[in-house]
């Protein structure tokens, strides 16, 4: 597939090089431009292009920025994708350490994940958000392995959540359905899935134990 990858940090690094290894046609782009991605291009053979660029005729974009930054992506980010493009959002609302207090979250209610849907304008599939990024590289398994790690994956748009967890299968992990995105606070910081490394059932058992109220830490 063809792939664009919004994002250099931790978790798009690794997924550019994971992605690629797995055959897919990735591009990569960051915040920095093209030219600051030499070197992760030189070793994952990833197109480096400039924001505006990354989603042409992606069938899989990945939103991986910092929450603070998702107003400043340009407007028409997904013009030029793929039909039925599917869109993952990696992104997690961390008001004291980095993202400042957002209204629309603590006040209104929103999912960060609705939150971000709305100012791309397209749904989201919420996903990888409490992964550790070397996991990506270190921890892949066969489908049916015992110790396969799960993911859980939230999204209104069936057919994309489909594609998505697809992939992440294919990248080595099995996923839990987490239902929609304003369910997606089951799997937001703070919560027992956040950062947790195990299977489906105890996936599955830690987005059922989940709270709505945010914990001191995550709050703004």
């Amino acid at each position: 597939m063809k792939i664009g990858i919004i994002g250099a940090g931790n978790i798009g690094g690794n997924l550019t090089r994971r992605l690629t290894v797995l055959g897919h046609d990735v591009s990569v782009a960051n915040s920095r431009g093209p030219e600051t991605l030499t070197a992760l291009a030189e070793e994952t053979g990833a197109t480096p292009v400039t924001v505006g660029e990354a989603a042409r005729g992606a069938e899989i974009v990945v939103v991986t920025v910092p929450l603070k930054a998702v107003p400043d992506l340009p407007s028409g980010l997904l013009d030029g994708a793929a039909d039925g493009v599917a869109v993952i959002d990696t992104g997690n609302y961390y008001p004291r350490q980095r993202d400042g207090r957002i209204a629309a979250i603590e006040d209104d209610g929103l999912t960060e994940s609705r939150w971000t849907e709305r100012h791309i304008g397209h749904p989201v599939v919420k996903a990888f958000n409490g992964t550790y990024a070397q996991d990506i590289l270190d921890r892949p398994l066969p489908a049916g392995d015992p110790g396969r790690m799960a993911l859980p994956v939230a999204g209104d748009d069936e057919a994309a959540k489909r594609k998505v967890r697809e992939l992440i299968d294919a990248l080595g992990f099995d996923t839990v359905d987490a239902g929609g995105i304003d369910d997606s606070w089951r799997q937001q910081p703070g919560t027992p899935v956040y950062g947790l490394r195990d299977g489906v059932e105890a996936v599955t058992k830690a987005l059922a134990e989940a709270s709505p109220q945010r914990t001191p830490e995550f709050s703004g």
